[in-house]
């Protein structure tokens, strides 16, 4: 009996101990980017990979094999996956990291949601000088980062070479040539659909309020305005936005940009030759590219991109967000956190194969990596690592003022309200929202 107990016993300790070599960390992190497993799910080639989604998941394949100490678990979620975040944190099941919309952040860092993640950095050993000031900005709220910065984004002109030469407006070093002022644009947009018989631009004006109030704050910002000196507090009702409003307004009602297309639509009508000059993302900068390299594309060795043009004589701006990493309020093991700590690190380290996908670097240094600057079109929009800026860090529900000064600014571009109640309406509604927080 006591040789089977001690058998017994010894065999109880070989499995204990062989569970605890064995022991992973599990790590739940959650992301949106769009789902590819049938092509990426099993890959860790990360510089073979392609697009945001590819990007992204072989980056977190290549972290889970380079970690076998971690065990870890990914969630997909629907762009952007704030409802869903949010009920996972209201039932205390959030993930241990999540992306998040730099613009975001505060919603979630004023209510105490989202820890501040200057431990995390310490451990990684990443000083938060690594970054760019566009990332850091992004990130800090009342003195400390609340996420590990990935990129910096912003719309851009992407430009029809060919159909920009027709109109004449490419200089003799064979770039376009852009307004520098609204009375330009609109000579030029005239110019451009005198010659071609297309529009000048190429505008997502249905079912989409964000493009116009990204266009509206970069043309505020070049004014000097202070819309948002006050961030429980809009002014809209000011000359410098009726300058925006009315420019664009012009722009619509006198046929120099698309109508009634939808995000696709724009998409597709860019890729097919329709317009000058698409306002979308610089995420769109790698589509466009490998487009004009094909032969059969009306984009072939006629795409070219550009920040957007600075039309008034203010500061030198454009409207940036960004995608970070950022850590739920949660009791978590010292485990976790170290699992944590290696995830920012990665990510931090691998940066530049993320700014494949045509979002800018977080990452100071990777602005002077020659791998960087060799690829497409970066160096046409290096500037805005210097130029771009969010609102002030401090205003909330940026993506709901987002949608309703989209709205309102659709309603008085398109003549449906006239742009003095445009604009006051957005001033109430915004000022309502946020007075009741």
């Amino acid at each position: 009996m006591k040789t089977y107990l001690s058998t017994l016993s010894l065999a109880v300790g070989c499995l204990l101990s062989a569970g605890a070599v064995q022991a992973k960390t599990d790590l739940n992190i959650q992301r949106f980017f769009g789902a590819c497993e049938a092509e990426y799910g099993q890959s860790t080639d990360v510089a073979s990979s392609s697009g945001e989604c590819g990007i992204m998941t072989t980056l977190l394949n290549k972290f889970d094999k380079e970690n076998p100490d971690i065990e870890v678990h990914v969630s997909t979620v629907e762009w952007p996956g704030y409802d869903q975040l949010t009920a996972q944190m209201a039932s205390r099941t959030p993930p241990d990291v999540v992306t998040m919309h730099n613009s975001v952040i505060s919603d979630y860092q004023s209510r105490n949601l989202i820890v501040p993640i200057d431990d995390f950095l310490t451990t990684a050993n990443i000083d938060k000088s690594t970054f760019t000031p566009t990332a850091t900005n992004g990130v800090t709220r009342e003195g400390h980062f609340y996420g590990l910065p990935i990129d910096t984004w912003t719309m851009l002109f992407h430009i029809n070479m060919d159909l920009m030469k027709q109109a004449k407006l490419v200089d003799d070093a064979g770039n376009a040539i852009l307004p520098n002022s609204p009375e330009e644009l609109l000579a030029q947009a005239k110019q451009f659909k005198d010659a071609t018989g297309k529009p000048y631009f190429i505008q997502i004006l249905s079912n989409e309020t964000a493009a116009y109030a990204r266009m509206f704050y970069t043309y505020m910002f070049q004014q000097n305005s202070g819309f948002f000196d006050d961030a429980n507090k809009i002014s809209l009702q000011t000359p410098e936005a009726k300058n925006i409003v009315n420019l664009f307004k012009t722009i619509y009602e006198q046929n120099l940009t698309t109508k009634n297309m939808d995000y696709p639509a724009t998409v597709s009508a860019f890729s097919n030759g329709q317009g000058g000059i698409l306002l979308n993302g610089n995420w769109l900068l790698g589509t466009y590219d490998e487009q004009s390299h094909q032969e059969s594309s009306p984009l072939y060795n006629s795409y070219d991109v550009a920040p957007y043009p600075m039309l008034f004589d203010g500061a030198k701006a454009h409207y940036v967000d960004g995608h970070s990493w950022v850590v739920p309020n949660q009791r978590r093991s010292d485990e976790k956190d170290a699992a944590i700590a290696k995830l920012f690190k990665f990510f931090a380290d691998n940066d530049i194969e993320w700014s494949r996908t045509g979002h800018l670097p977080s990452v100071a240094s990777v602005l002077d990596d020659d791998q960087f600057l060799s690829l497409p079109h970066r160096q046409e929009i290096l500037s805005i690592t210097q130029t771009g800026r969010g609102l002030p860090a401090g205003v909330k529900r940026q993506w709901a003022i987002q949608d309703i000064i989209g709205e309102e600014l659709a309603a008085a571009i398109m003549g449906n309200k006239p742009v003095d109640e445009a604009l006051a309406d957005a001033e109430s509604r915004i000022n309502d929202m946020l007075a009741n927080l």
